[in-house]
Parts: structure tokens; sequence; C-alpha cells
């Protein structure tokens, strides 16, 4: 008897679907991501200064790539750290 209760809870509940978070770069067009664009870059670094994954940045496999060789590129040319302060 008590398990047919849980059962009808279950039900009861209303599915929410998760929405897919567009890419931010091909939302804009974006064909080619300049590591000059510090400002851009700097969005995708959080203060440990790793760059953030595709899952949390929401950015497509393409563009993650090409941000991800942007930020290396940035940060040889000294133009973002390595670590934040």
């Amino acid at each position: 008897m008590a398990n047919s209760t849980t059962t009808e809870r279950t039900t009861t509940i209303p599915y929410r679907s998760r929405r897919r978070r567009e890419c931010r770069f091909c939302k804009e067009h974006v064909d080619f991501i300049d590591y000059k664009d510090v400002k851009t870059l700097m969005d995708f670094i959080p203060e440990r200064g790793k760059i953030l994954p595709r899952r949390l940045s929401g950015v497509c496999a393409p563009h993650q790539r090409m941000l991800a060789r942007a930020i290396k590129r940035a940060r040889n040319m000294a133009l973002i750290p390595y670590v934040l302060d």
C-alpha cells in the first residue's frame, strides 16, 4: 500500500525539461575567435585561471577548441596571466 502512494507521487510531479543553451559564438555568427580580444577571453577564465569546460561555458565543440587555442595563444603572448590574483 505504501508503494502505490510513492508511484502516484512520482507521476504527478511535472517533468522539467532543460533547454539547451545556445553557443554564444554561433548565435553571433563568429567564424574565428581572436586571441587579441582579451575581454571576451576573460569571460571563459574563472578566478583560478583555468579554461572553463564546455558544459559550464555553453560553447559548442568547434568553438570550444578555438577558444582554448586563443586563450593559450593570449597567455603565450602575455596578454592574459596564467594565474589570476
